[in-house]
Parts: C-alpha cells; sequence; structure tokens
C-alpha cells in the first residue's frame, strides 16, 4: 500500500509498470488509484488528494476521510510517497509551511510522515532560488523529525545517514561536484 502525497508525488502513478503489484493509496478516502485520465475517462468524482482527476483500477474502492486515516494512523500504509521543502541529514522533513506565506494546512502529512513504515521524499534539489533543500538542519517548520528514509531529486537519489546523506544514485549527466554544492550538508557517494 502506497500513499501519494501532493505535487510531484502524483505522477508516481502516471509510471507504474504493468504488472507490478502495488497499490496506491490517497488520503481523501482511495485504494487502487490509478494514472491520471485520458480526455474520454475523466470523471469529476473521483479525484486525488491534490483534487486532480485519476482513475480507479478493477478492485479499488472509495471511502471517507476517518477510514482513510485510521489506515494511516494504524500503520497500514507501507510507503509514503511526500513532497518536500526540505529535508535534513537526520531525516527530518520540512513539507508544509513556508513562513510569511499563506498556506492552506498541513494535510495529512505528518500522519503520513508518522504512520508509514517508509517514508520516501520526491523533491527538487534546489529551490526556484538555488537555494539547497537538502541540508545539514531544517530551516523551516517541520513536518515531522527523523522520518525520511529516501529522497529522490532531480540530481540522485539519497539516503540520510544522521550527520549527512550517502548518494546511492548520481542523475544522468551529474557529477558528485554539482550534487556537493547544491547540498548543503555532507554527501558521501557510494557509488
Amino acid at each position: 500500500m502506497v500513499n501519494l502525497g501532493i505535487g510531484m508525488p502524483t505522477e508516481v502513478a502516471n509510471h507504474v509498470p504493468d504488472g507490478i503489484g502495488v497499490t496506491l493509496h490517497s488520503e481523501n478516502g482511495l485504494i487502487g488509484m490509478g494514472p491520471f485520465p485520458f480526455e474520454d475517462e475523466v470523471d469529476p468524482q473521483v479525484i486525488n488528494a491534490g483534487k486532480q482527476t485519476v482513475t480507479i483500477l478493477p478492485g479499488g474502492a472509495v471511502f471517507d476521510s476517518a477510514l482513510s486515516f485510521a489506515m494511516i494512523r494504524g500503520g497500514h500504509i507501507d510507503v509514503a510517497v511526500l513532497g518536500g521543502l526540505e529535508v535534513a541529514c537526520n531525516g527530518d522533513l520540512a513539507n508544509w509551511t513556508v513562513p510569511g506565506r499563506m498556506t492552506t494546512g498541513m494535510g495529512g502529512a505528518m500522519d503520513l510522515a508518522a504512520g508509514a513504515r517508509r517514508l520516501v521524499v520526491l523533491q527538487t534539489h534546489t529551490a526556484k532560488d538555488g537555494k539547497p533543500k537538502l541540508v545539514e538542519q531544517l530551516g523551516l517548520p517541520p513536518t515531522a523529525l527523523r522520518c525520511a528514509h529516501r529522497v529522490i531529486t532531480d540530481l540522485g537519489v539519497f539516503d540520510p545517514a544522521g550527520d549527512h546523506f550517502v548518494c546511492i544514485e548520481q542523475a544522468r549527466g551529474v557529477d558528485q561536484d554539482q550534487i556537493s554544492r547544491s547540498t548543503a550538508a555532507r554527501v558521501r557517494f557510494r557509488l
């Protein structure tokens, strides 16, 4: 059971290969979520947590948010894929607000970070202004502490390792120097 958060994580549903035994969950009360619909498949009542229209695969189901959060809080989500604003090298996650900007609330990210068995953060490596989003310590308000197991960015795949990140895989065409310059924490390369 894999929960897909809003933003970049919603794209995951479009890239699950046929024959892979994974069930996608959306916190608004949907399991068996499929990819975004083609024009002739759009049902405005079938939406993900980001209010985007999606499809329901055979065997899927819809239910209320109380049951959805019971699944999350009860430890029934194997993996949550969430977007991120910052991730610290100890696994701390900030993904719900930037001080001084209007926010509509934290959504289910705090529950998912605490309730999922494994948390993968999918984000860009740097902010629009070039500021690193993989950091030594959070500068933004935390969503949850020591919760991120893996971070996937446009520069590579990283595991928080306490006082540094371990780069598991570099993106094609990206060198170690570019990753180090774009990260505000130490990075060790396991390549």
